[in-house]
């Protein structure tokens, strides 16, 4: 069970970093267009690895 939580733990992480890292390289303007402000990138992130499936 521990490990199935590591596991999940690390995954969930990677994927946050991974949402971080690509919104971040958008301009303000590509933001704006797709609806999303500078600011909520953190948010959006906690969200994406939030859902990620236990399995993949």
């Amino acid at each position: 069970m521990m490990m199935f939580n590591l596991v999940r733990f690390l995954r969930q992480r990677r994927t946050y970093w991974s949402v971080v890292q690509e919104l971040s390289t958008y301009t303000d303007r590509e933001l704006h267009d797709i609806g999303i402000d500078r600011a909520d990138i953190h948010a959006i992130a906690r969200l994406a690895a939030k859902e990620t499936p236990a399995q993949a």
